[in-house]
């Protein structure tokens, strides 16, 4: 078991400030503390933790068990925050916050491991193994000719997203200078292009562009009669709402188009929000499903996830049209959202939640036995997925009558990057608390499971390293006024 540090001299040396005598000094001597943490956390994770910029979900403490949303080796990488992709992001807003080059280089390394294991088809499988016998067994385009076979970008669970996502952000850090990010930036995003529907959807997985004439453009409608037993059918190519996988793609698309002025970008992001539009059900049921076929009726996809109008990915749906209509004015994107605020509104559970699904025709609530039996009853629901969701209608309602208000937006969401901030008590308080729960590594442990035990471990969470990474780096890069 790895021991704890002592950082009592770090606290003992700032207490002047934390009592309010707000001298440069102990600032200044704190912000030098936490550079040095900063330093040391970067190293060990980079060094022993990662594996050649490539990050899990989980690691046992000791670093002998690994695991993304399955067991991996020590080779592998998960696109799936909190995987590789978003590991880089926190290493990149450390660096912002805090102008360390050690953050900088470690983004670097992430990408390149995104670099490394980028699909012919563009984007990224949902893990990926930078080892020679794992890699292997995916069509990287890097192999060329020698690559494996798996060739099937996902959009699942913003994994291809959040990993092109990423290239963009370290190619705009670099000013564009590096060739293999920036190449590779590029391939993607023609890739991932030509794999929209031509409806303006998205698959939740491809391998090659869709035939056209095989996905005619038409609106959402019922189907005479759906199957109440899963009928596993490939539910891959389907029109995928599912996990808010096209929500995901709009936040990339125009971020996109911020980066490289890309109008292809811009109206593919346009065209999603068209398809929202065609995807919305007539009444009685004026919502959204999780999927659709090429009929543009809502379908099956996994055994726990029927054909049905869905209570949460259709608030996605929801904020990606009003964030859509910020960029572009155009009110047909707003018009869908009062009748869907209303037919939601008087779905609500007595709790206040939204049904994940709701039957079509009927709106009775839908729910799966643990043994995956579709009921009307939620007594018995398996726990690993969310059967019943926190209704956000009220804050959706407020930013659409903001906008409607104003007529006309004002507000162009933008993506927002961390920059260094004042030196304050509140900072060093915060920066010293994630100091405190350091090993004497520069790791931080917590208490978890891990799918090779059924006890209690100390574990390394790359969720926790990426919450706690950037509190540490805005002390290490705050400002002090000179007195």
């Amino acid at each position: 078991m790895a021991l704890r540090v002592n950082w009592l001299p770090i606290l003992l040396l700032s207490g002047t400030v934390l009592a309010g005598e707000q001298t440069e000094k102990p600032a200044v001597m704190a912000k030098n503390e936490a550079a040095a943490a900063l330093q040391k956390v970067v190293k060990f994770y980079r060094s022993h933790v990662g594996y050649q910029g490539a990050y899990l979900w989980k690691y046992s403490s000791d670093l002998n068990h690994h695991e993304g949303e399955e067991v991996a080796t020590r080779t592998s990488g998960w696109t799936q925050p909190p995987g590789t992709p978003a590991v880089g992001e926190a290493y990149l807003n450390a660096w912002r916050l805090s102008g360390h080059q050690g953050c900088l280089d470690a983004a670097i390394e992430t990408a390149d491991a995104l670099v490394n294991s980028q699909l012919k088809s563009g984007g990224w499988s949902s893990g990926f193994d930078l080892g020679k016998a794992g890699r292997s067994k995916y069509a990287y385009r890097v192999d060329g000719d020698q690559s494996g076979r798996n060739n099937q970008t996902t959009f699942d669970d913003n994994k291809s997203q959040s990993a092109l996502l990423l290239l963009m952000h370290v190619d705009e850090a670099l000013n564009f200078n590096q060739a293999r990010i920036h190449e590779a930036v590029e391939y993607a995003i023609s890739r991932m292009l030509a794999a929209q529907y031509p409806n303006g959807a998205w698959p939740q997985q491809y391998s090659e562009a869709p035939v056209a004439a095989e996905y005619p453009v038409k609106a959402a409608a019922y189907p005479e009669s759906w199957p109440r037993i899963f009928p596993r059918e490939r539910y891959t190519c389907y029109y995928t709402l599912n996990d808010n996988n096209m929500s995901d793609m709009v936040d990339v698309l125009f971020e996109a188009e911020r980066i490289y002025q890309r109008e292809d970008c811009r109206q593919a992001a346009i065209r999603t929000g068209e398809f929202f539009l065609l995807a919305q059900l007539p009444e009685p049921q004026p919502g959204w499903a999780q999927q659709y076929n090429a009929q543009m009726e809502p379908v099956w996809a996994r055994k726990f996830e029927p054909a049905a109008v869905t209570g949460g990915e259709a608030q996605a749906v929801m904020k990606s049209l009003l964030k859509i209509y910020q960029f572009t004015e155009q009110q047909r994107f707003l018009q869908p959202i009062p009748e869907a605020l209303s037919y939601y509104r008087r779905s609500l559970l007595p709790d206040g939640q939204l049904a994940r699904f709701y039957e079509l025709h009927t709106n009775r609530p839908l729910y799966f036995t643990k043994d995956y039996q579709l009921t009307y009853s939620d007594k018995d629901m398996p726990t690993h997925y969310g059967f019943q969701v926190k209704s956000g209608l009220d804050s959706i309602a407020r930013q659409y009558e903001k906008l409607v208000a104003v007529e006309g937006s004002k507000t162009k969401p933008t993506f927002r990057f961390v920059v260094p901030v004042k030196f304050s008590n509140s900072i060093l308080k915060d920066a010293q608390g994630v100091i405190a729960e350091l090993d004497s590594r520069g790791a931080w442990l917590s208490q978890g499971k891990m799918k090779h035990s059924s006890d209690q471990l100390e574990v390394i969470e790359m969720r926790t390293f990426i919450r706690k990474l950037p509190r540490l780096a805005r002390l290490a890069g705050a400002t002090v006024d000179a007195r």
